[in-house]
């Protein structure tokens, strides 16, 4: 199996802003040396929901202080940016880490309208923005000179430099969630990253995406790489006893799901509304943050001793999974909490799956 570790750490304040982003310098680090295969850093803007909002300068430093692990993005908002910045940026980054990029990519939050807000925009046409923002990106990758007329960029340019280490460009990721867009990534041969669904629901959710590779015309072997990358989201806490792990880990899950409420609550327009097939009792404001919590960790957690946190790995494998990301930076959990559960899950979960 893989395991990538996966950040989505709040800062209370901004006064915290500055110890919080080189303790996650620190914890990007350190799963490295933990036998983490990726990073998967994560983007939110103005409310500290993720404190370096911005994760492309924060991989360039992580990138400079690590030599093996990959280092993506789950995911980077494209409708918030410019298409040829973006791909120079990467391009940058995948020369500065030696190839180890991965682009994980996504239209924007589902749930922070003000985040489109603060930027000038709408989610309303977020889908549309995405698509040509990435058909622009991969076409400055690969195409000398590139002339592009689309709905929201006309652009001319003789040649992206630098170019990417990665030939013919880094693997771009896709976040899935419904039926449909899980099929269409195997049929085009995306990677693609699976949100906290139940596992109940992991086996329909590979069965399409396997359905969808059989149609990409890819050969098997490159199939049989995808399939078996296709990576799940998974909030996780090891500490000695199951109860300190519990315990720990719920009070975190709780402060966090209120901040997020919260911030909805005061921050997104009035006109704005969430679409209901996107609704679960973790992000639904009209359920108790008691209630909440108390969905994520029956559904979509690994929590616990080591050994019991192997033992719920091991059903996940036998249900086809193959690549986890594994959320283990919060906010309100103190950093040498985080780095006692990390070195646990290093030392004595990754070798039992190796």
């Amino acid at each position: 199996m893989q395991f990538g570790w996966l950040t989505l750490a709040h800062s209370g304040s901004p006064e915290e802003d500055y110890g919080a982003i080189h303790e996650l310098v620190a914890q990007a680090c350190f799963a490295e040396t933990m036998g983490f295969d990726g990073l998967w850093l994560t983007e939110h803007n103005f409310t500290g929901e993720s404190v370096y909002c911005d994760p492309i300068p924060f991989a360039s430093v992580v990138a400079a202080r690590t030599s093996r692990i990959r280092i993506g993005f789950a995911v980077l908002q494209l409708a918030l940016r410019h298409p040829i910045r973006l791909a120079t940026e990467l391009a940058l980054l995948d020369n500065l880490s030696g190839g180890r990029l991965d682009v994980g990519v996504g239209h924007g939050t589902n749930f922070n309208e003000y985040e489109f807000v603060g930027y000038g925009l709408r989610s309303d046409d977020s889908r549309e923005r995405m698509e040509e923002t990435l058909e622009v990106m991969i076409r400055a990758w690969t195409e000398s000179p590139l002339v592009h007329d689309g709905k929201f960029y006309r652009l001319r340019l003789p040649e992206l430099r630098p170019r990417t280490r990665q030939r013919p460009h880094p693997p771009v990721w896709r976040s899935v969630s419904s039926a449909g867009s899980v099929r269409e990534c195997g049929r085009t041969g995306a990677p693609i990253m699976m949100a906290r669904i139940p596992a109940a629901r992991v086996p329909e959710r590979l069965a399409l995406y396997e359905a969808g590779l059989a149609d990409s015309g890819l050969d098997g072997e490159r199939q049989r790489r995808l399939r078996e990358q296709a990576a799940l989201w998974r909030f996780v806490h090891v500490a000695e006893s199951q109860a300190q792990a519990e315990d720990e880990l719920t009070r975190a899950l709780l402060l966090t799901r209120r901040h997020m409420v919260h911030a909805r609550e005061a921050h997104n327009p009035a006109d704005f509304h969430v679409e209901a097939t996107r609704v679960n009792p973790w992000n639904d404001p009209r359920v108790s943050d008691e209630e909440g919590v108390r969905y994520s960790l029956e559904t979509a957690t690994l929590c616990g001793t080591p050994k019991h946190v192997a033992d719920r790995l091991g059903e996940l494998r036998d249900a086809g999974v193959h690549h986890v990301l594994c959320q283990m930076s919060y906010g309100y959990l103190p950093h040498a909490t985080i780095v006692d559960s990390m070195r646990r899950f290093g030392e004595d979960v990754i070798p039992r799956f190796r």
